[in-house]
């Protein structure tokens, strides 16, 4: 990354921060939150699914595993979700190590399919288990505070979650593990007969996709102080993140920030101004144009026009 990208990344970060001293609409407050958030869960999927080839359609269960761990540590145990974040982070990890070991030994569509059976299989677990609130979900409890305030600091903390988020998978690109995982998208059978432990691999870049989505998470507890399985596994929401990194481009760290932020503000713009019907066109004509004319998605495609690859 050039030296002025760098300075202009940190500029806006800068400028961000800055926002809720002026005094925003709260409505402004809450998109940019959502900005952030899918942000986060676009640059951590693109590790396994950008990165290494490997499209995992059920990422939102570890988002709903994080969100559910810091409610019940707030539930039980009095633990605050800014605190219960880690720990919420921690168990997502662990549960995708357990389910990434087996179906990682899957490929194409047979992993997207297990994955995306995975995310359904969380929603009727907790459905279903009284301990976790079943069906009703769970009712969090919350400090008193101005909304204003409290849309302000859940803002800042997303913030900083997301720009984390963007540096880390920017070094992972540029290490040894993203070189590793480069070459098991393009051809994983020639990646083993070079000795890159694939196997190794795939199952690091699982574990950490699924370890910012449960952080985030578990702030979001916090957020909306009702969790429903409904919410928080909606797969839906699993789509739209594989549609947002693939739209900017899954190879790049670039990619999924350039498209969570597009499609975040498109959706918003189509959804205010446009009838739903007329959006839903606009909306897939939009995607179809990319797929025929960016397969690679918008950065690669800005890269070789300006003549960078």
């Amino acid at each position: 990354m050039a030296k002025t990208t760098k300075l202009s990344l940190i500029g806006l970060v800068f400028l961000l921060a800055l926002f809720p001293l002026f005094q925003p609409p709260i409505h402004s407050l809450s998109f940019l939150f959502l900005v952030f958030l899918y942000i986060i869960l676009a640059e951590s999927w693109n590790l396994i699914g950008g990165f290494g080839g490997y499209l995992s359609f059920g990422h939102v269960a570890f988002f709903g595993i994080g969100t559910y761990t810091s409610a019940l540590l707030f539930q039980k145990l009095g633990l605050s979700p800014f605190v219960g974040a880690f720990p919420a982070g921690m168990m997502a990890a662990a549960v995708a190590a357990v389910i990434g070991y087996p179906c990682l030994r899957l490929r194409g569509p047979y992993f997207a399919v297990v994955t995306l059976c995975f995310a359904f299989i969380m929603d009727l677990i907790v459905k279903n288990w009284w301990f976790l609130g079943g069906s009703e979900g769970i009712h969090l409890k919350l400090v008193e505070m101005e909304i204003r305030l409290s849309r302000s600091i859940f803002y800042e903390i997303y913030l900083g979650l997301a720009a984390v988020t963007v540096i880390f998978v920017r070094w992972v690109e540029h290490s040894k593990m993203g070189l590793g995982l480069s070459a098991i998208r393009e051809d994983e059978e020639v990646a083993q007969t070079l000795c890159i432990p694939t196997a190794r691999l795939k199952l690091q870049a699982f574990v950490l996709s699924a370890f910012f989505p449960g952080v985030a998470g578990g702030l979001y507890a916090y957020y909306i102080s009702y969790v429903h399985p409904d919410v928080v596994f909606d797969i839906s929401v699993s789509i739209l993140i594989v549609l947002m990194a693939l739209f900017g481009g899954g190879t790049s760290w670039a990619g999924p920030l350039v498209g969570a932020a597009l499609l975040s503000i498109i959706n918003e713009l189509l959804s205010t101004y446009i009838k739903p019907e007329i959006a839903r066109m606009i909306y897939g004509a939009m995607f179809v144009a990319v797929i025929l004319f960016m397969p690679d998605g918008i950065v690669a495609f800005v890269k070789r026009k300006r003549g960078y690859a």
